[in-house]
């Protein structure tokens, strides 16, 4: 749970997940998003990855990023569990 908490600390990382809400991107159509470049981008992406908040689906020559529904909503169960005494 680390990885989460260290991939949703970064407001670019954050930024990244509401893109994805939309419909799932490359890396270089992220990249577009940012004033930043795509190798920032892929670092980013990356540790996405590692907390599974993003996943990466290789079409042809290009990853498809997506936001991995999952593991938030495994998040939003565990902080639920938290306000129960």
């Amino acid at each position: 749970m680390n990885n989460l908490f260290r991939a949703l600390n970064d407001p670019t990382r954050r930024k990244i997940l509401e893109i994805l809400r939309e419909k799932d991107f490359t890396a270089g159509e992220i990249a577009e998003k940012f004033e930043m470049t795509k190798p920032s981008i892929s670092h980013h992406l990356d540790l996405l990855k590692q907390a599974k908040l993003v996943t990466a689906d290789k079409q042809g020559q290009f990853i498809y990023y997506s936001l991995n529904t999952t593991i938030l909503d495994e998040l939003l169960t565990w902080i639920f569990t938290l306000k129960q005494p």
